[in-house]
């Protein structure tokens, strides 16, 4: 009997260690379950989770207009957003100010909250690539938020130079907006900015230098003014500056003969309007020729480097300070010197137009037409300020199928619905892609 219990004592012994090994392991392959699951979410950006609260589609809810529709090109919603734009409710309808900004900023979290900047990068391929922004504006608070939102990324890098001459409420308030970022900050040194003149130049200028002081880690420079609105997500600006393999993107064609006289002549800011004073200049500190194009451009940060540094450079940029709109060949010309980086050719093989370039879709009054019949692009919607279209919501189903990155010119005052959808279709594929 007694060996009987013995043996029975053993066996319950044996099962209980048993239990205690199988319910050891549960425990452990819980435990690890667990924490696997919590290193996840731990890596998982919110907003691949919950990022409803990130659309736009409801900022507008008294608005009728459908812009699926206009982005669709439908001419008979178009043609309701042209009536709306033209009726009493719409020319007395609230207008965000300067001093609206300024009181909003004062509770940045709830700023950043109420206009849904997305304040996580959305990917990881984002994430390791921040591009740098100089914009340049003296007006219109409103734009400028709008764009900022639009092209806003926390790992992205963000100058803004306010011209001297604006108001100081509306310098007020981009200090207000850039306070509540630790990526966006206002230019070291502001330009008193004359249209034609170098300030303008100047005024990328100092926010190059800044840009290249502030991050040491972004990758390409993109500058804008206030009237620009993106036409694709931060990721397609990415994938496409990857494939550029370090080279630039911007207008720079062959000088055309009637715009020579702008740059062989000695030019005075008189009056604030810069004028020819009908000497000749000496000829520019330079192996190649000047080249024409646009005060727009894509460039890496090797360019911007050499630009900043190199002698010879220097000695060309302190040339061209007493001509007249010197931002429309400095850039074009500096992309065709053989040692700079990313540069190409001079051949004229390697011409590029601003259709041809990345850096921003622009329609010219004398250019639009029939595209059919050899255009480069159809007749503007909205309107015409100094030859160049101000885009309507007509614009923007051609638009968005080029490969631009930006469009100017826009303006909430001439159509904000323009805005409002090309705001919404943005945000909803960056968002998309979290989805997919």
């Amino acid at each position: 009997m007694h060996g009987d219990f013995q043996t029975r004592s053993e066996m319950l012994r044996r099962k209980l260690r048993q239990c205690h090994i199988l319910r050891f392991k549960f425990l452990l392959v819980l435990i690890f379950t667990i924490g696997t699951w919590s290193l996840i979410r731990t890596h998982q950006k919110p907003s691949y989770l919950h990022h409803e609260h990130l659309e736009l589609s409801d900022e507008t809810p008294d608005s009728n207009i459908n812009c699926s529709k206009i982005l669709e090109g439908d001419p008979e919603e178009i043609q309701k957003v042209k009536l709306e734009l033209l009726t009493v409710s719409f020319r007395k309808r609230p207008k965000l100010t300067a001093n609206d900004y300024i009181n909003k900023t004062t509770d940045c979290a709830s700023f950043i909250k109420r206009r849904k900047y997305i304040m996580e990068p959305l990917s990881k391929e984002e994430a390791e690539f921040p591009i740098a922004y100089s914009i340049v504006v003296h007006h219109k608070i409103d734009m400028l938020e709008r764009l900022l939102r639009a092209i806003y990324a926390p790992q992205n890098y963000y100058c803004i130079h306010v011209d001297k001459k604006s108001p100081e409420s509306f310098l007020a308030a981009v200090k207000g907006i850039a306070s509540c970022f630790g990526n966006i900050f206002i230019a070291s040194q502001l330009e008193s900015v004359v249209y034609a003149s170098w300030s303008r130049v100047q005024a990328d200028l100092n926010c190059m230098k800044d840009l290249y002081r502030r991050g040491a880690n972004w990758k390409y420079l993109i500058n804008l003014c206030g009237m620009d609105f993106p036409i694709k997500t931060n990721q397609e600006i990415i994938e496409k500056l990857k494939a550029l393999k370090g080279e630039n993107s911007l207008e720079t064609e062959k000088m055309p003969s009637n715009k020579e006289v702008r740059w062989k002549k000695h030019h005075e800011v008189i009056d604030g309007k810069v004028k020819n004073m009908g000497i000749d200049k000496q000829h520019p500190p330079l192996n190649t020729p000047i080249f024409s194009g646009s005060a727009y451009f894509v460039v890496s940060r090797r360019f911007v480097e050499y630009v900043l540094e190199n002698t010879n450079i220097l000695a060309f940029i302190e040339w061209a300070k007493d001509t007249y709109s010197p931002d429309e060949y400095l850039w074009a010309t500096l992309q065709r010197i053989p040692e700079v980086p990313g540069a190409v050719s001079a051949s004229n093989k390697y011409d590029v137009s601003d259709m041809n370039a990345l850096a921003r879709f622009v329609k010219w009054h004398y250019f639009e037409g029939d595209v059919s019949k050899g255009a480069p692009y159809p007749p503007c919607s909205g309107i015409h300020i100094r030859s160049v279209c101000v885009f309507g919501v007509g614009d923007l189903n051609w638009m968005l199928r080029k490969h631009h990155f930006f469009a100017n010119k826009f303006d909430t005052d001439i159509d904000p619905f323009a805005i409002q959808c090309l705001d919404e279709y943005l945000r909803d594929k960056a968002l998309y892609q979290l989805r997919h």
